[in-house]
This record gives C-alpha cells, structure tokens and sequence, in this order.
C-alpha cells in the first residue's frame, strides 16, 4: 500500500465514492451514499445537514403559514405574529407582482436618477443610508473594550463580486462584463433606455474597482483587531471634505457618540478620492446598479431571473428557488425573531431544551476541566481562562423577548396600496433607526444574535454567551431517541466550537465580561500563538476538490472545530460512548453537495474550511480516532503524529 501521507484524506472529497475505505477518506465513506441521494435543490448552490434540518423546519411552518393565512386556524397570540402572517400574504402574492412589473420601484429609482452633484447626495444622505443605498454605513453596537457602551461603528458596503481577492483574478474581467449585461438589462427592464442603462452598469463597474483596491480583504477581516480603529467624532467627520459626514451622524441622531469605530480606515482616507464631481457618474451609476441589483427580488419573475447571470458566474445558480421555498425564506428573513419566537414555544418542549442545557452545562464542565489541567498554560493564565468560562452565558432554545423595532414594523396589504417590496424597504428603514436609537444606551446582552430558526449557532465576544437555537435541537445533531454518543457528534462538538471561539485567536482577545483585553501572561500568549501558527499551516493549502484552503482565513473556525471535537470525545468518554459512534455523527453533521462556483467562493470569503476538511483534517488530529477505526500508516487517513495540532 501507498503512504499517502495526506492533510484531509485521499481523493475527491467533493465526489460520491460509496467503495472508498473510512481509512482512506473518512468523510467520503460516511456521506457518499447520502451524497448521492441528494442532488442540490433547484435554487440553491448546496445543500448539506443545515439545510436538512432548515427544510424540515421549513415544511412544518410553511403548513402553518397557510393554515394562518387563509383564516383556517387563529393566529396565536405570539407578539408582532400576526404581522408576519400578512407580510406571508403578500409575498405569496406572485400574480399582483407580475400585474405591477416595475412599478414598485418607479419612485426610488426615479430619485436616484434625479441626482446630479455631490451636493445633491450631500442633501439626501440620510434618505441613501436608510435605504442601504451608500457604498458604507452605521451600526450602533458596544465598543470592542467597553461591552456595557454603544457606540457608533463605521463599515463599508460589500463588492459588486464579494471580496477583494476576485479583482486581483484571471475571472474578473468576465465576471463584472456579466455584472454589466446583467444590470443593463435589468435597468432596461425597469424601463430606462438602453444607452442610459449600460453607462450607468459601466460606471458602477470603474467605481467597483476603485472600491476593491482600498478595502480589506476577508482574510484581514478574519482578524478582528484589524476591524477596531476608534476615532473621535471630530477626526471621523474630517475625513472627507465631499461628504457631509458630520450632518449624517447629526441628523441620525449618532453626534454624540463617544467616539466612532472605522473597520476600514483606508476606505474612510480615501473618501474624498472616491467621492467627487469628477467621479460624479461613477457614484450615480454604483448607486443605481446596487439599488436595481437589490430591488429585483422585490418585484415579478421576469426580473429575479433576470439577476441569474451573476449568481450562475459565481455560484453556479441558474433556477430559481421554488415559489413556496421563495415565499417561506423572505417572510423569516423579515420577521426571523418573531417567528422563531412562535416556533421555540410551539415545537421545541421544555423536556428537550432541558436535556440539551444539561448538555451544555457538562461540556463547559468539561471544558474547564481540561483548561485546569492544560500542560502549557501558566496557573494566572488557567485561572483567568477558567473565570472566562464561569461567566459564559448560554442561550439556548429560543429569547424570552424579542428586539422592540419589531413593535414599529407595519405591514400595508396589498389592497391598501403596499408591495413586497415597499414592505421590506419601510420596515428595514424602522430597524435602521431602532438601532440607532440604541446609541449612549445601556447594551442589552439578553437579544440574541440570531432567529431559533436559523439552522446555526455562534459565540459573541462582546457578551461571552453562547447561542443555540432551538432549530438544531434536532437530527442529526441531536435527539432524545438516539444514542448520546452520536449527540456527542453532533450537538456536542457544535456546543464545544461555540465555547471554543471563546478562546480562539479572536475571542482570547477578550475578557470574561467581553472587553478587548490582554488576560494572558506574555509567555503564555506567546505559545498560543505558536499553535495558532501550527493550525494556520494545517489548513494551508488543503485540497477540496478543484480548490486549495487559505489557512489564515479561516483559523479561528478551525480552532472552533478543533477544540469542539476534543471536548466533545472527552465528555463522551466520561459517559463510556462509543467513539466510533461520535466520529460517525460528526462526519454526518458536514454532509454536503456544491456547485464547484460556490466551492470557490466559499474559499475566498469564508472563515470556516470547507466542511469536507473540518471532517477529515480535524479528525486526522485526534488520537481517538486512529484506535477507532485501526488507521495505520499506509492509509489515506493517516497523518503522522508530528503533524498532528491541538490547542484546546
């Protein structure tokens, strides 16, 4: 036999091989049946185990949103339903929107076609902000090293191709040419002449490129100290000479902001480089390219598959959704908290939310039990990291209460003169200023940072607490009637990556009460960043079909993985699981099928590795798994013990 010797297995991790040895490629040997039984859904660019557990969850409301909107059954009497309800309605009104064509959007569009000057913007910034129509904007969120203060952040819009690494590549030339015949097309559709529409598609394209050469790329955003540049209110305003920037934050109410967090400095110096009469058109032409881009969901058929080119180019999409797929994730994209909130109370029972909080409470258990016995870490060190854990807060299930703005949101019915897409404008714009309303006011650390329905979880620094939503509470990653062990795989490791950003290279960088804080000892930190260092290299260049991983991009995910694997065999050993049986399920919890588009844009703008290497790259490094399975030298899988990594 062949030494392959190889970082994520032998072979295509991204082809079905049913006859493939778990030795050799142990994803491929777990998922290559369920691989070939699911095709990717029309609509969509992959599927995997989240889409699973989100189509599930899907079906279920979808049958109650239609028992509710057609007066079959009361709507519950769950804060802001209703509303959502009505919104459902009128997303599921596909006839009124192929009647109405363009004209939903008449008005806007008109207004930014109207502008002529610099000045012009200058007089109706707030109305562009609240409309997300700028190239930048403003989050009132706690300060990076006072989580109890709000205050102002500054961020810029994205790219018309997502990231900075796609202007530097062979493909960017033919992706902003598909970009330009696709706008102009849609702009025409809209009803302005040709001419007009491809000057401005052109025009969007040359302010694009400029965008693109002063903006980070996702992997220095990946690092979040290069996302915190505070800046007094007076040297903020001062950057630009153009733009009214002190009049914007006063009219939104933000002037008294302690001072204002810039994520991109560079954008910000080279405002008044972008922002001129000279590139008047250039900016006219982004803004209205953006705005129609953004605005064809909202309006018939004909202009959501007239965005396809682009979304083909990159992410090998060339269908739509499916109507009710389509009608189902806009009305949760809306109204996420609130239904989310409706589907915590209704499904997830208190006997489960009870079992998986006891779950929780004996992995961080666990987790501190390694942290104390750590070999590399100083006793000042353990101590600070074991208070860190102490005091991390967990959210799991569903919020208590939801955010007030929902209160605000008003839905107008089509019969009384509202659109889908005058809907979601409106109600974006009363989240808009709900947020800004939060500045100089106490943070309140008990709003969740995502729906229950959203087939995820995450951990905050700024607050310390773990979110688990109710949505994953479900196969594969968890259930009441399968073994504990393959929960372990599941629910476990995803608990265990969640406790484990905690000490990441970006969570180490705060404190128990969520401040940017240095809490270790120089040598200690020294060391962690030498491992740090040894799971970049890890990554680096991994093979996943056609692509190649970039290390640096998604390092703390890996450590996320990586400590979450290692805690979760621990807690199963505790309980005498069987390993196999967790290996299994965490392998199957990655189970995935993707365009090779959207591979490749995952690897230029995710922080997390591809899922077939989160399998078979952390599993490489766990000694557990060359007894489990008998892995030796000569098999795919086998990966010498000097190369193997752990941190945590």
């Amino acid at each position: 036999m062949i030494n392959f010797n190889v970082r994520g297995g032998a072979g295509n991790s991204t082809k079905a091989d049913p006859n493939v040895r778990l030795q050799d490629n142990f994803y491929l040997a777990v998922n290559s049946q369920w691989m070939k039984d699911n095709p990717i859904p029309q609509g969509e660019p992959w599927i995997n185990s989240f889409d699973e557990i989100a189509k599930k969850t899907r079906e279920r409301l979808m049958q109650d949103f239609e028992e509710f909107a057609d007066g079959q059954k009361t709507i519950p009497a769950v804060r802001n339903f209703d509303k959502a309800i009505e919104f459902y309605r009128i997303v599921k009104d596909f006839a009124k929107r192929e009647e109405d064509g363009a004209a939903p959007i008449k008005a806007d569009l008109a207004f930014l076609e109207g502008l002529t000057s610099i000045d012009d913007i200058n007089q109706n910034l707030s109305r562009l902000l609240l409309d997300g129509n700028l190239p930048f904007g403003f989050e009132v969120m706690p300060d990076f090293k006072d989580a109890q203060l709000n205050v102002v952040t500054f961020n810029r819009h994205t790219l018309i191709l997502s990231d900075t690494s796609y202007y530097d590549g062979k493909r960017t030339d033919e992706l902003l040419a598909t970009w330009q015949r696709q706008t102009t097309n849609l702009l025409t559709m809209a009803g302005i002449e040709e001419n007009k529409a491809q000057q401005y598609a052109s025009d969007s394209v040359k302010l694009d490129r400029r965008l693109a050469k002063v903006y980070q790329s996702a992997q220095d955003n990946a690092q979040i100290e290069n996302t915190y540049h505070p800046m007094s209110v007076a040297e903020f305003t001062k950057k630009s000479q153009n733009l009214n920037l002190a009049g914007l934050l006063e009219e939104m109410g933000l002037e008294q902001t302690k001072f204002v967090i810039v994520s991109e400095p560079k954008c910000l110096d080279s405002f008044d480089d972008l922002f001129n009469d000279k590139h008047f058109a250039e900016l006219k032409g982004w803004l209205i390219s953006q705005f129609i881009n953004y605005s064809a969901t909202y309006l018939s058929r004909a202009f959501r598959a007239a965005t396809l080119p682009l979304r083909k180019a990159m992410w090998g999409i060339n269908e739509l959704p499916v109507d009710k797929q389509f009608v189902y994730d806009q009305t949760t994209k809306l109204f996420g908290d609130v239904i989310g909130q409706y589907y915590g109370q209704k499904y997830l029972g208190e006997k489960a939310k009870t079992i998986a909080t006891e779950m929780v409470e004996n992995m961080a258990e666990v987790y501190q039990e390694r942290l104390h016995n750590n070999s590399w870490l100083s006793s000042v060190t353990k101590e600070k990291a074991i208070k860190k854990l102490a005091t991390l807060k967990l959210k799991i299930g569903y919020p208590e209460h939801i955010q007030k703005f929902y209160d605000q949101f008003k839905v107008v019915p089509t019969q009384a003169g509202g659109t889908f897409y005058s809907n979601v404008r409106d109600n974006q714009r009363v989240k808009i200023k709900a947020n800004f309303a939060e500045i100089n006011q106490p943070v309140d650390h008990s709003i969740w940072t995502m729906s229950a329905i959203d087939a995820n979880a995450c951990y905050d620094p700024q607050n310390n607490d773990v979110t688990l939503p109710a949505i994953i509470l479900q196969k594969p990653f968890y259930s009441l009637d399968q073994d504990r062990a393959a929960n372990y795989g599941g629910f476990g490791t995803v608990i265990g990556h969640e406790i484990s950003h905690a000490f990441d290279n970006n969570g180490a960088q705060f404190d128990e009460l969520g401040n940017m804080k240095n809490w270790w000892t120089d040598k200690d930190f020294a060391e962690f960043n030498q491992r740090v260092k040894a799971e970049i290299a890890l990554f680096d260049g991994v093979e996943v079909g056609s692509v190649k991983l970039n290390g640096k991009l998604c390092v703390s995910e890996n450590i996320g993985d990586q400590g979450g694997l290692t805690v979760a065999l621990e807690a199963n050993k505790k309980d005498g699981g069987d390993a196999a049986t967790l290996f299994n399920s965490y392998a199957r919890i990655w189970e995935t099928n993707s365009t090779t588009e959207f591979l490749q844009l995952l690897t230029s703008i995710d922080v997390h590795a591809l899922p077939q290497a989160r399998v078979n790259v952390q599993v490489q490094c766990q000694d557990e798994f060359y007894r489990a399975y008998d892995v030796n030298p000569t098999d795919g899988m086998w990966l010498e013990p000097a190369k193997r990594v752990q941190i945590w």
